[in-house]
């Protein structure tokens, strides 16, 4: 019979080995989920924080007359800049403000919008196209998609209300639509809205599209970076809603535009708030165009539908030209 000794002797370097072994494993895991963790603050944050998109022309060549302006965010804390557009009529029969889309300008070049703005102020509406914060000219640091953004437009309005009294509608683009859905939620003066490309929810849009933005994979980053942006940046994506702010928006009317072609922001985005009040909401489904190109795609449908959207507006108070 062999010694005990011997053999608890032969044992240890076994144990040992497998502690080591262990405790490697948890180390090279502790690790992963700290590259994990960083990966998802550096992305989060250039997500919050992108490059301007400097402007490249302006509606000089297009032969239309503008005004540079400058207002106050409503939270009083950005100043924003901006082109007023005037009608080439008078009285003007409606004012339009745009809104364009994440880590764009007043521009919304793939969308064309100045050659639609051309169009509506020949048209005889004025036109309002401005830089969110973070965008273009427009002071601030910080892109939220949609959350501080609102506060943004609304400032638009309140700029509009007080250089040209009269009925407003907002027509934006992408990030922009959804923001005109919710800002047109909180006030009541807007009498209807033009949504090209919008997401519904920026959290669930978010949760299944991250990875388009983020070209990262959707497990583990989505949650993660999800989970990081409120304290990282202030953000509370769920007050993003433009599926709950369309009921607040009824009965006054919204035109839907998407494509079914878009690989950004999926139709189905509008598709579902469009059906919530069909019988005042209009949905025009178009394709062979990407995301916000629905304008530089069909132009002549674009503006015909949109014209006939905004004429609905022009029998309300006159607007008086200052």
């Amino acid at each position: 019979m062999q010694p005990t000794p011997a053999i608890t002797r032969a044992s240890r370097p076994r144990i040992s080995f497998k502690r080591k072994g262990l405790w490697g494993a948890a180390f090279l895991i502790v690790l992963l989920l700290i590259v994990c963790v960083l990966l998802s603050i550096y992305v989060g944050w250039k997500l919050t924080h992108p490059l301007r998109d400097p402007l490249k022309e302006t509606p000089e060549p297009y032969g239309m007359t503008f005004e540079q302006v400058q207002f106050q965010s409503r939270t009083n804390d950005v100043t924003l800049k901006g082109w007023f557009l005037p009608s080439e009529s008078s009285p003007a029969k409606l004012n339009i403000i745009m809104a364009h889309g994440y880590r764009k300008n007043r521009l919304q070049s793939d969308a064309e919008a100045l050659k639609l703005s051309k169009t509506l102020v020949e048209q005889g509406y004025n036109v309002l196209m401005f830089d969110f914060r973070n965008s273009g000219e427009s002071g601030g640091e910080l892109t939220s998609v949609g959350y501080l953004e609102k506060y943004d437009l609304l400032g638009a309005i309140d700029w509009m209300k007080a250089n040209h009294p009269g009925t407003i509608a907002l027509h934006g683009f992408s990030m922009g639509a959804s923001t005109a859905l919710i800002a047109a939620a909180e006030e009541p003066d807007v009498a209807g809205v033009v949504a090209d490309s919008p997401f519904n929810h920026l959290t669930r849009y978010l949760k299944e599209n991250l990875p388009v933005w983020s070209h990262l994979p959707n497990i583990p980053f989505t949650p993660l970076i999800l989970g990081i942006l409120p304290p990282l940046t202030g953000i509370d994506p769920n007050q993003v809603d433009g599926f709950s702010a369309v009921d607040r928006i009824y009965p006054r009317p919204i035109l839907f535009i998407h494509s079914t072609d878009d690989h950004s922001i999926p139709y189905e985005n509008s598709e579902t708030m469009w059906a919530k009040h069909p019988d005042r909401f209009e949905l025009w489904k178009t394709s062979g165009a990407d995301h916000v190109k629905s304008h530089a795609v069909h132009p002549k449908e674009y503006e015909e539908k949109v014209l006939q959207f905004y004429s609905r507006f022009e029998q309300q108070q006159p607007l008086q030209q200052q």
